[in-house]
């Protein structure tokens, strides 16, 4: 049978007909995502899965763990479908956690540990939330009391879960819950748990185009598929040792690197921390064969570097998204860029590709299926050859509609089923290929170290407070994080414009996600607007990067 046995309300599934498409092409696999992991694990036993600051988990002791794990969420009345929000740092037990809730047939909800009460509540009340896994030793923040405190908010979230945590009234641990539970009893019970490979296996968050961020529901298959994909293209094998540091509650991480690495039998490093000591302890305990990061990250990676200069001696490749010609004319290493979305559809540079591939463009997509076009923006008339144009794509692995979001839906989708993710391309002829080069973006957002902020949400959190009467959000471009939140205020008459730190003080209260805040304010008469009506933000763009021309001229 081609298709969902059971749908999930507010869920836009492929439709049939293309299904049969992909499957009968052999171009979308018939199993689920948590089989093949659990195939990998038995296959792979006695090799390392996850290298952490604690010791090594070898994949039989993944497996059982996580077994173990989804046998007691069954036990506490979770039900397979049902939504788990997680809020945690990296760590092996966030690994075990989220593998625990797919073989148990539940579906992680991928928060960040930076979202507060406004993202968790809405996030958590929309997809009806069954119970929030948190991490219990956060230094800076107590995500348990957080999580007990939101249950108000989302009343269908019944249990709170921590990883590392300590006994603590009103909270789970994890560790209790694979503790309590007998090995051959938890391997029958989720040999039982049903499994459809076209159905919901995780929902992950988008970057915030429109309000606060959308959820995105990923298939078993499809999850599956771009993950395997990954591993095949960039060329992933049983003997790599993986460094990432983002999020592994990221698409980015969880698909690039995190379920690839799972699939194929290699190590995944988890270090203690994210700084450059953190690193280095974690490089010396196991040397990586391949590293990923992102333009952010690379002060910490020549600081690790100085204080393990053979670290990068196994090294084969860096993947990196937005900075791999850098990467690999500074260490002399293969460097490969790409351009992804937590939608779906990736695209990747790869061993093999000429030199003005590698030096230009973000590659080409992973699958042949990968129906991708550029458009005239805000159109579907194609875009000329060498045009910029808007991407619009579909295909096995890119998402049919966001959850629950029909409005949403309706601007984000073509009639014929294309996803607009708001990118602006240029395809270019190399060869006998053709590469895509990114050139920009048509939406309001930030990109804040790979972080997509919504300007319309910041916009509305800095009006709430009482001085300021307008706000105009835009990205002042900075030469680490690619982009920081830039806020023009407009005071309110007799009110004095709040500085930064008042200004993040008060984002604090409304319950804002620290990344999301303005690091720069900057007060005006009045914000310009187009012939239209609308808030001119080339105006604003443009007097900014004047603004950071002439401080560097002074400085």
């Amino acid at each position: 049978m081609v298709g969902v046995k059971e749908k999930l309300p507010g869920v836009v599934y492929l439709p049939t007909e293309r299904l049969a498409t992909y499957v009968t092409a052999g171009a979308l696999p018939t199993t689920t995502l948590v089989e093949e992991l659990a195939a990998s694990f038995r296959t792979h036993a006695a090799r390392p899965a996850i290298c952490a600051a604690d010791g090594i988990i070898s994949y039989a002791e993944l497996n059982e763990r996580t077994d173990r794990l989804a046998k007691g969420l069954l036990d506490l009345g979770l039900a397979p479908l049902d939504r788990v929000l997680f809020q945690s740092a990296n760590s092996p037990e966030l690994v075990i956690a989220l593998i625990g809730c797919l073989k148990a047939g539940l579906i992680p909800v991928c928060t960040l540990s930076a979202h507060r009460k406004v993202e968790i509540g809405y996030i958590g009340q929309s997809v009806d939330a069954r119970a929030h896994i948190v991490q219990g030793d956060d230094a800076k923040f107590d995500l348990e009391d957080f999580a007990l405190s939101m249950k108000d908010e989302i009343p269908t979230v019944k249990h709170v879960i921590s990883l590392r945590g300590v006994p603590r009234a009103g909270v789970v641990r994890m560790e209790d819950l694979i503790a309590a539970t007998d090995a051959a009893a938890a391997r029958a019970a989720v040999e039982n748990v049903p499994r459809d490979p076209f159905q919901v296996a995780i929902f992950q968050l988008s970057g915030g185009t429109t309000g606060v961020p959308k959820v995105i529901p990923r298939m078993q298959n499809d999850y599956l598929l771009n993950a395997q994909l990954t591993a095949q293209t960039l060329g992933y094998r049983a003997d790599d040792v993986m460094f990432m540091p983002m999020p592994i509650i990221h698409n980015a991480c969880m698909i690039c690197f995190l379920m690839p690495t799972l699939l194929v039998g290699g190590a995944f490093i988890i270090a203690a921390g994210m700084s450059p000591k953190d690193w280095a302890d974690a490089w010396r305990r196991n040397p990586p064969t391949i590293i990923g990061v992102i333009r952010a990250l690379f002060p910490r990676l020549d600081e690790t570097l100085a204080l393990v200069p053979e670290g990068l001696d196994p090294v084969r490749f860096f993947w990196c998204a937005d900075g791999a010609r850098a990467l690999r004319e500074k260490y002399g290493k293969p460097a490969y860029g790409m351009f992804g979305m937590s939608e779906g559809m990736n695209m990747y540079c790869r061993e093999g590709d000429p030199g003005e591939a590698l030096d230009w463009t973000v590659g080409r997509p992973l699958s042949e299926f990968d129906d991708v076009h550029l458009v005239r923006p805000g159109t579907m008339e194609q875009a000329a050859p060498g045009e910029i144009g808007e991407l619009i794509v579909r295909g096995p692995y890119t998402l049919a509609g966001y959850y629950n979001a029909p409005d949403r839906n309706r601007t984000a989708f073509t009639e014929d089923g294309y996803y607009r993710p708001g990118d602006l391309m240029v395809i270019r002829e190399i060869g006998s290929s053709r590469y895509f080069a990114f050139a920009g973006r048509t939406k309001d957002v930030v990109d804040r170290g790979a972080e997509k902020i919504n300007c319309e949400e910041v916009e509305a959190a800095v009006t709430t407070h009482p001085a300021v009467a307008a706000c105009a959000v835009i990205g002042m471009p900075d030469p680490v994080l690619g982009e920081r939140v830039c806020a023009y205020i407009v005071p309110r008459p007799g009110d004095e414009a709040p500085d930064v730190a008042t200004m993040q003080a008060h984002l604090q209260s409304v319950g804002i996600a620290k990344f999301k805040w303005p690091e720069r304010i900057l007060v005006i008469d009045s914000i310009p607007v187009t012939k239209v009506g609308k808030f001119d933000k080339g105006k604003l763009r443009e007097d900014i990067a004047k603004r950071l021309e002439q401080e560097t001229e002074k400085a």
